[in-house]
C-alpha cells in the first residue's frame, strides 16, 4: 500500500469535522458546475481547485483523485433527485404515482439543468461510475410503480410493467435531452403528453355494467 493510500484509508475511518464537511460540500458544488459547463474531460483537479479558491493539494486532501470528487458530486446530485421525485411519488398512489414520477423527474431536471448534465457526463465517461440510464434498479423502480397501478385497478390487467417501464424511462430521457438542447422546449407539456399517452393506452376503462 502506498503512503497516500494509507493516509486515505486512515482518514476514511474517522468522522469528518464540520469544516471538512463544509469544504467537501463546496468542492462537490464546484465540480457539479464545472462538469455541467465544461464536461468531464474539460474538468481537471487544477480547474476545480481554482474555482474553489484552493490549491490542488487542498483538493487532494479531501478527495484522492478527480474521479473521486466527480463520483461524490454525482452521488449528491442523485440524492437530491431521488429526494425530490420520491416525495412527489409518496404523496400519490396507483396511476397517479406513475404520473407524479414522470412530472417530478422532468421538472427537477428542468429546474436543475446542471444536474442533468452532471448525470449524463458521469455515466457516459470513464468516471468509475457503473450506474446508467439502463440500470436494472431504475427500470425496476418504475416497473414497481406500474405494477402497483395495475394491482390498484388503474391500469389494464395485461399491462407488462417491465416493458412499459423501459418505454417510460426512454421517453423521459428524450424529453430531458431535448430540454438541454433546446432551452425553449416545454418539458412540462411533453411530460403531460406522455402521461396522456399512458392514460389512453393503459388506463382500465369501466365496463358497460359498471355502477
Amino acid at each position: 500500500m502506498t503512503r497516500d493510500a494509507a493516509i486515505w484509508k486512515d482518514r476514511s475511518r474517522r468522522p469528518l469535522t464540520i469544516t471538512e464537511q463544509a469544504r467537501r460540500a463546496q468542492l462537490v458544488r464546484v465540480t457539479t458546475d464545472l462538469v455541467a459547463r465544461h464536461g468531464y474531460a474539460g474538468t481537471s483537479l487544477a480547474r476545480i481547485a481554482e474555482a474553489a479558491g484552493l490549491s490542488k493539494a487542498a483538493v487532494l486532501y479531501h478527495f484522492p483523485s478527480k474521479d473521486a470528487v466527480v463520483q461524490a458530486a454525482y452521488a449528491t446530485v442523485i440524492e437530491a433527485l431521488i429526494a425530490d421525485v420520491g416525495a412527489a411519488v409518496e404523496q400519490a398512489g396507483g396511476a397517479a404515482a406513475v404520473e407524479a414520477y414522470v412530472r417530478s423527474l422532468v421538472a427537477h431536471l428542468r429546474t436543475h439543468p446542471e444536474h442533468a448534465r452532471m448525470i449524463i457526463e458521469a455515466v457516459t465517461e470513464e468516471t468509475g461510475i457503473s450506474d446508467g440510464p439502463d440500470a436494472p434498479s431504475r427500470r425496476q423502480s418504475v416497473a414497481d410503480l406500474i405494477e402497483a397501478a395495475r394491482s390498484a385497478g388503474d391500469y389494464r390487467e395485461d399491462t407488462d410493467a417491465d416493458l412499459l417501464a423501459i418505454v417510460v424511462n426512454g421517453a423521459i430521457d428524450a424529453i430531458v435531452a431535448e430540454q438541454l438542447a433546446r432551452p425553449g422546449f416545454d418539458g412540462g407539456r411533453a411530460a403531460d403528453e406522455l402521461i396522456g399517452i399512458l392514460d389512453r393506452a393503459y388506463r382500465r376503462r369501466p365496463g358497460p355494467d359498471a355502477g
